[in-house]
């Protein structure tokens, strides 16, 4: 009995019961951060709407009542904004440089973030931290030996010239964003078709590129979004006014408007500018969401 008694005694006393103090952190840190975003949110569709509203709008409306509703829609500004303003023109131009830049950045930037992900060389590292230091390379920087590089070569005020520009541009991020994707791809399905004969060609473009179709799609709206709003480029690299973008168009806009006093144009204009990018956000917003997330978690 003593030594059952004694035995008793030595128990390690019960654990004490666990506090909620971290559940309430974790509470006070959700309703903030829920806050926070609710408050951006606002921030950033507050403007986009009244930029909408003000686009239906007459000059005298938009300086009489900026922020009420429009008497009646005027969908005249838009077709103003479209012939008048040119922005239908500058629609094409941004197209056409558009879909060789994009092109250009998504191969050689996938082609390069592969190599630089699955293939151990001297030098990967290297080359690796050099298009990771070309993000933090300020562009206004480049613009003077850019200007003069492209004049020499004969290529200023072209088309070609600015989508080799385009290219350069956006391609720090692109291999920077991809080499981190590629990384988190499954080795052995690539073992699997060397093993099946495919050659390095075959294995990228056929196996690899399907499996980081996420990935790709997220970048390139990135990259369409980035060079869709380029204004400073094509501002120091375009002269002619007929062959200007739709960033360079909506400053014309903005100064042609500004003197002839019709407000609303303006503003359909600026709306038009957006719906592109608007509408190519909703169409792959859950293939960005999956290409982002498969790109940080491995």
């Amino acid at each position: 009995m003593a030594t059952q008694t004694s035995i008793e005694t030595r128990k390690p006393p019960a654990p004490a019961a666990p506090t909620r103090e971290p559940r309430r952190e974790g509470a006070v840190m959700n309703v903030f951060s829920h806050a926070f975003l609710w408050l951006w949110g606002l921030m950033v569709i507050i403007p986009v709407v009244w930029i909408v509203l003000s686009s239906f709008k007459t000059t005298r409306e938009i300086a009489g009542d900026p922020l009420g509703l429009p008497a009646a829609p005027q969908w005249d500004n838009y077709a103003s904004a479209w012939t008048n303003g040119n922005i239908g023109t500058y629609f094409i131009n941004t197209l056409q440089v558009m879909v060789f830049s994009i092109s250009g950045t998504m191969l050689l930037g996938a082609m390069a973030a592969y190599v630089l992900a699955r293939y151990e060389f001297r030098g990967n590292r290297l080359v690796y931290f050099a298009f990771a230091g070309g993000m933090m390379f300020p562009v206004f920087l480049a613009l003077f030996p850019l200007f003069k590089i492209l004049d020499n070569v004969g290529m200023l005020n072209t088309y070609p010239g600015l989508i080799l520009v385009y290219i350069a541009y956006s391609l720090p991020f692109t291999v920077f964003f991809l080499t981190a994707f590629f990384r988190t791809l499954p080795t052995g399905v690539a073992e699997a078709a060397l093993i099946d004969g495919a050659g390095h060609y075959r294995l990228f473009f056929q196996v690899m590129l399907p499996m980081a179709k996420p990935g790709l799609i997220a970048i390139t709206i990135f990259n369409i979004i980035g060079q869709w709003n380029q204004f400073l480029l094509p501002l120091v690299l375009m002269s002619d006014p007929e062959d200007a973008v739709i960033s360079q168009g909506l400053a014309n806009l903005a100064l042609r408007q500004g003197y002839e006093g019709d407000q609303g144009a303006l503003f359909a204009g600026t709306v038009l500018a957006m719906v592109p990018i608007f509408i190519a956000y909703v169409i792959f917003q859950r293939q960005i969401q999956a290409g982002l997330t498969a790109g940080a978690i491995k």
